[in-house]
């Protein structure tokens, strides 16, 4: 990066993590994201994907290294800064592999509770809001029902118009599609697809390759904690550097 490049949005720089004393869930991560880039993170079940973007909003600690949203720091475990954290949760909004719904109240009521009483928003205004994200999400016609009444797809698409709800500069993904049923999938990266060409920053950790391929800006394929590699979607895909990266698209493109 050179000093006239922009800063980049997110940086990881050696960070580290363990889970307990003995498991190295994440192993001198190095990476950078810039502003309205679109990263896929993949790799096999238990590579650190999903540690790894639950750090960017400190809902995982880590005990090495450093890590930067939107140039605020956040401190490795025992010395973070509240007020760090706050901040850069008010940037980032995240979508989750199940619901996180609340079921008595209505798809509205749930898009409106974090904006009027985190953000502070009167009532008719998160509720104007709401509706704009549900109509960007191709479900405003659902706002009155209960979660319990609408599919999982759309369920999945509420969650996505409650992320965006608090207008944040990042929105990570953490495998939005794996509760889904296959025919519920396509809608989902569908809205997906939409919001990477808006220009919002996406860090999407899937195995839905198809939609790597044709969204992402980026690819990075993690292994055992580490970032084994990463690149342009079609040079990932069509020429894959390391034996890993692979056997792991042998394996998942076979299915």
């Amino acid at each position: 990066m050179t000093p006239a490049d922009p800063a980049p949005l997110i940086r990881f720089e050696r960070l580290n993590k363990w889970f307990g004393d003995s498991f190295h869930v994440l192993r001198d991560i190095d990476l950078t994201v810039a502003r309205g880039e679109r990263i896929v993170v993949c790799g096999p079940s238990g590579s650190g994907k999903s540690t790894l973007i639950r750090c960017i909003n400190a809902l995982e600690p880590f005990q090495e290294g450093r890590l930067l949203v939107d140039g605020i720091e956040l401190g490795v475990e025992g010395r973070e800064d509240d007020r760090a954290v706050t901040r850069v949760r008010q940037r980032v909004g995240m979508v989750f592999q199940q619901f996180n719904l609340f079921p008595h109240l209505t798809v509205l009521q749930n898009l409106t509770l974090a904006p009027m009483h985190v953000a502070r928003l009167p009532r008719a205004r998160a509720e104007a809001q709401a509706l704009q994200q549900l109509e960007r999400v191709h479900i405003a016609e659902q706002a009155h029902k209960f979660p319990l009444q609408l599919s999982g797809g759309q369920q999945q698409r509420v969650a996505i118009a409650r992320a965006l709800c608090l207008a944040p500069q990042i929105l990570l993904f953490d495998e939005p599609t794996s509760a889904l049923d296959p025919e519920m999938i396509h809608e989902v990266l569908d809205v997906m697809g939409e919001l990477a060409r808006q220009g919002i920053t996406m860090v999407c950790v899937t195995h839905e390759m198809g939609f790597a391929r044709s969204v992402a800006d980026r690819v990075v394929f993690m292994d055992q904690g580490q970032i084994v590699e990463q690149g342009p979607p079609d040079r990932f895909f069509d020429q894959p550097r390391t034996r890993r990266a692979q056997a792991f698209l042998e394996r998942i493109l076979a299915h």
